[in-house]
């Protein structure tokens, strides 16, 4: 810990925990080396192909049918794109849509461009408001939605309700990770892990779970740093309070961390 601030590193002497899955984890743990703090990677979820290889294989084979291909995150972009595009190019008619810009760059990677995005908050709810998915404009036309096992059924429940045919396909599933909380553990007890960075509500709560007492009542001193308000709703209930809501993606996070004062 340090008192003064310099303003070339701003985070200098900072341990920020960053609870990204791994395979997304490294652009926010460069930003913040960058800006002289000591990322701690700690993923909160394990990402592997879904269970079930039928859907997206089905998926494939009918791509071109599909007027809509909403992918919810990179990594339906990882899981889903490689299959589809094993078996001939994007549909010139198909248009790629996505809650984010890390997904959309995450297309873009791949050749596919074009994408409808939010341009501020990055949610279900902000891509919805889009009137290229009004009623009027969607009504009739098939939509695949490429996600995870599980998760929120609001743009596949939304979009039908506008006159859509939605098939929702699992691509990838989300688990615990295997592991414990004795690196958190270990930091916060030498007075080296000043916040955490908290990308999904699964996780908050998988977090939860590991910690035992000591560790959540670290977690309750512990700024938590969340991108949606939703993940900060569910902090709360689960009785946490030192809560900074920040902007979307990796920019939005590392925003809210550089403004943040962190005089004790």
């Amino acid at each position: 810990m340090v008192s003064g601030i310099n303003p070339s590193r701003p985070l200098i002497d900072r341990t920020i925990v960053v609870t990204r899955p791994a395979a997304q984890a490294g652009p926010l743990a460069k930003a913040i080396a960058a800006a002289g703090g000591a990322p701690l990677l700690f993923p909160l979820l394990d990402i592997a192909p879904a269970a079930d290889p039928q859907p997206l294989a089905a998926a494939a084979e009918q791509l071109a049918s599909y007027r809509w291909a909403v992918f919810v995150s990179p990594n339906a972009v990882e899981y889903a794109l490689p299959a589809l595009l094993a078996r001939g190019s994007w549909p010139s008619d198909l248009q790629p849509a996505t809650v984010g810009p890390g997904t959309a760059r995450a297309l873009a990677a791949h050749g596919i461009g074009g994408c409808l995005a939010p341009s501020e908050r990055f949610d279900s709810e902000s891509l919805l408001a889009l009137p290229e998915l009004a009623a009027g404009q969607v009504a009739g036309q098939r939509v695949a939605i490429f996600r995870g096992d599980g998760g929120r059924e609001l743009l596949a429940d939304t979009l039908r309700e506008r006159g859509a045919t939605v098939d929702c396909i699992a691509c990838y599933r989300r688990s615990p990770p295997i592991g414990d909380s004795q690196p958190l553990l270990a930091a916060w007890r030498a007075g080296r892990l000043d916040a955490l960075t908290i990308s999904s509500s699964e996780g908050l709560r998988y977090l939860l779970d590991l910690l035992d007492d000591e560790g959540r009542h670290w977690l309750k001193a512990t700024p938590l740093f969340v991108p949606h308000a939703r993940i900060a709703a569910t902090a709360r209930q689960l009785g946490l309070d030192k809560i900074i809501l920040s902007g979307g993606a990796d920019s939005g996070i590392m925003a809210a961390l550089l403004a943040y004062n962190w005089s004790p």
